[in-house]
């Protein structure tokens, strides 16, 4: 999976994982409540691992571009 790919389904989960959480605070529904903040929660692990993956390669190439120009 690309890094941006990651942040847009980062970023869906958070979202629905707000919505759900807040959908079981109307209902009284913690069972809802923890599984909104559980998605929320994975949300934003997959934003960091996007940002982690974009974070290598941004050195990776750094660090490419700083070996082709000793070359």
């Amino acid at each position: 999976m690309s890094s941006t790919t990651d942040k847009i389904k980062g970023v869906a989960n958070e979202a629905i994982g707000n919505v759900k959480q807040g959908v079981g605070k109307v209902i009284d529904s913690d069972k809802m409540q923890v599984e909104g903040k559980a998605q929320e929660i994975k949300g934003e692990a997959q934003k960091a691992t996007g940002d982690a993956k974009d974070a290598i390669k941004k050195a990776t190439d750094k660090t490419a571009d700083a070996i082709k120009s000793k070359l």
